[in-house]
C-alpha cells in the first residue's frame, strides 16, 4: 500500500496536508498449459529373433518445471520429474530416483480438475513390481488393441504429479505416436513401429507449491 501527501493551499493563505492512501493491487497469476510434441520414448531399434522390437532401454528423463528434457547423465539429480520409455513412465522417486516425487492416475478430465483432491494418496515407483503410474494396457493411461497393435490413451485419465521438488502438477497423455497421429488400423507393422513411442502430452505446473491448478 501506497501513501502520499497532497498539499492544498487555501484561500486564506494557510496550508493543509491531506494523506492519500492508494491500494495496490496484485493481478493474479494465470497459469497456462504447456503442450509437448514428439517427445522420444525409447523408441524401436530393431526386432529381437523372436519378432518383439525392442529400443535402447533408456529412459528420456522431463522436466515439468523447466519444460525441457533432461540429459541421461542428471538421472541420479533431481533435476527431473517424468522419465518415458516406452509406455511406463517413472517418477523421480522410490525406485524411479533420489528425489521427492509421486504421482497417481485421477479419473476425470483434465479441465475439470481445478486441484489435487484432499484425499489422494501419492505413490512412488517400485519396479519391477509396481510404478506410481500404472502399467498395462487399461490399468492406467492407455489401452493397447492386440488386434492392432496399438496404443491409445484412455480419455478421461490424468496423472497427478509430485514434482521432484515437492510442487505439483497435472498431465494428460495425448497421443504415443509420431506428430501425435495414431496410424491407421490397416496401417504397416513397419509404420506402426516407426511411429511408436513419441508422446504428445499437455501439463499444467503450478510453481508456488499449492495444490490449485
Amino acid at each position: 500500500m501506497k501513501r502520499s501527501l497532497i498539499v492544498l493551499a487555501t484561500l486564506a493563505g494557510s496550508i493543509v496536508l491531506v494523506s492519500c492512501e492508494k491500494e495496490k493491487t496484485e493481478t493474479p497469476v494465470v497459469l497456462q498449459a504447456k503442450t509437448v510434441n514428439n517427445l522420444p520414448a525409447d523408441t524401436i531399434v530393431g526386432l529381437s529373433p523372436q519378432g518383439q522390437p525392442y529400443g535402447s532401454g533408456k529412459f528420456t528423463f522431463y522436466s515439468l518445471e523447466n519444460n525441457t528434457i533432461v540429459p541421461n547423465s542428471d538421472s541420479a539429480t533431481n533435476k527431473w520429474d517424468l522419465g518415458f520409455r516406452g509406455t511406463t513412465i517413472i517418477i523421480n522417486a522410490g525406485t524411479g530416483g533420489p528425489a521427492n516425487g509421486g504421482a497417481f492416475v485421477y479419473v476425470g478430465t483434465f479441465t475439470d480438475l481445478s486441484q489435487v483432491p484432499a484425499d489422494s494418496t501419492f505413490r512412488t515407483d517400485n519396479a519391477p513390481v509396481s510404478y506410481a503410474i500404472t502399467t498395462g494396457s487399461d490399468k492406467g493411461w492407455y489401452h493397447y488393441d492386440g488386434a492392432t497393435q496399438l496404443v491409445t490413451p484412455i480419455p478421461g485419465r490424468v496423472l497427478v504429479i509430485r514434482t521432484a521438488t515437492g510442487k505439483y502438477a497435472k498431465v494428460e497423455i495425448l497421443n504415443y505416436y509420431k506428430s501425435g497421429v495414431t496410424p491407421d488400423a490397416s496401417a504397416s507393422d513397419a509404420e506402426k513401429l516407426s511411429k511408436q513411442r513419441y508422446y504428445t502430452f499437455r501439463y499444467l505446473y503450478q510453481p508456488d507449491g499449492t495444490k490449485k491448478f
